[in-house]
């Protein structure tokens, strides 16, 4: 049956090609209705080749078909209707001329498309519109920051894709595709019916945008805002569900893949971060010199605590104690020995005073060759290199003084 439907069928892009339209006036055209297609197995519709022979047969084809589908943006209207961009807009705002599609700038900016058609049979109907002051009630809506283009650009598409629907599973998806996802899972509560919903929720309309920027853009027209078309969706909704539950339940799948696949569509708040606790336990060793040491390279918030020695460590206090406790058990602590070559700092007794941890290490010596004698350096020098054996290597003297 499927081979039989794909051999009497012809593909969406060469369609479009044997009508003589270009991807978005051809899009238009099924949309509206003038193209009729039928639905594929894993991928876009199809266009029977009889559809195709009865438009080409038209006797003003492609010209015909081409200009109910011409579209203008919002200079172009102003033109037709015979009054200046801005006043267009205005009537625009107020519900007086209905956009049929949009697009997105490279400002992310929504342009509003208009049927070329339907801007002419709109300006002779409302030619008391077009010149002259505006009526009060229209500067009033206007001050208020009226503006209807998007909700008369929704009820246009509902109305298609409602026409559109195989049965009341699919006008009910309809709806929900207008409404926010958590006001879905209020009206529809069962987990398999918001899944089948969603298998049935229409493609969004040719040109909405992939990336996550301007998506996020788009996707908000998509979405009913105003209050009175929220409630008329909702009662829609609820009326719909139920007529498609009388004809038939919606089927049932398994409960993990259900529970994923209707869990992603609704957005979840974050949950609170605690701050972390550190449990209580033993009083640990903790290296001798971390609360008198000053901070060095060896030390700090982010360097960890410095390295300790061997018999250099005493018993921790608990952080719980008082000033008191803490002091006397530092008195009773035994005093660390003092490393050979270390001076204690005078009027701290029994303390090693850590060496300054930004000095840089002396630097040693070369070897010297095999043979060679070293002088013993002058007194008052602490250097380990003399000097007199380092002008020796190299082959200088050192001046004599007297």
């Amino acid at each position: 049956m499927v081979v039989e439907q794909i051999g009497h069928t012809v593909a969406y892009g060469r369609a479009a090609q044997e009508l003589a339209l270009r991807r978005s006036e051809f899009d238009l055209a099924v949309h509206l209705g003038y193209v009729r297609t039928v639905p594929a197995t894993g991928g876009r519709p199809r266009v029977p080749k009889e559809e195709i022979d009865r438009l080409r047969a038209e006797p003003c084809f492609p010209a015909g078909l081409r200009e109910r589908v011409s579209t203008v943006g919002t200079a172009q209207a102003a033109e037709l209707a015979g009054i200046s961009p801005d006043r267009f807009t205005r009537l625009a705002r107020t519900g007086h001329f209905s956009p049929v599609a949009y697009y997105l700038n490279r400002y992310r900016a929504v342009v509003w498309l208009y049927l070329a058609r339907e801007v002419v049979d709109s300006a002779a109907r409302h030619r008391d519109l077009l010149t002259g002051r505006a009526p009060s009630d229209l500067r009033d809506r206007l001050k208020a920051g009226e503006d209807t283009r998007a909700r008369r650009w929704r009820a246009r598409r509902r109305r298609l894709l409602l026409d559109r629907a195989a049965d009341g599973w699919g006008s009910a998806a309809v709806l929900a595709s207008f409404l926010d996802p958590l006001q879905v899972a209020e009206l529809v509560p069962d987990v398999y019916e918001r899944l089948h919903l969603e298998r049935l929720r229409p493609a969004p309309p040719h040109g909405h945008p992939e990336s996550p920027a301007a998506s996020a853009v788009a996707d908000r027209l998509l979405v009913a805002d105003d209050p009175a078309e929220v409630a008329d969706l909702r009662a829609c909704l609820a009326e719909a569900v139920r007529t498609a539950r009388a004809h038939h339940p919606a089927p049932r799948s398994g409960t993990a893949e259900a529970n994923r696949a209707v869990a992603s569509t609704i957005p979840r708040a974050p949950a609170p971060s605690e701050p972390a606790t550190p449990a209580p336990g033993p009083a640990a060793s903790t290296p001798w010199p971390s609360a008198h040491a000053s901070p060095g390279r060896g030390s700090g918030p982010d360097r960890g605590p410095a390295p300790v020695r061997s018999g250099m460590t005493r018993e921790a206090v608990p952080a719980s104690a008082d000033a008191d406790a803490a002091a006397a058990a530092a008195a009773a602590a035994p005093a660390p020995p003092v490393e050979a070559g270390r001076r204690a700092r005078p009027g701290v007794a029994g303390r090693r005073v850590p060496a300054r941890s930004r000095r840089r290490p002396t630097p040693t010596a070369p070897a010297a060759p095999p043979g060679h004698t070293t002088p013993p350096a002058p007194e008052g020098r602490r250097d380990g290199a003399p000097r007199a054996g380092f002008l020796a290597r190299l082959g200088l003297r050192r001046p004599r003084v007297g």
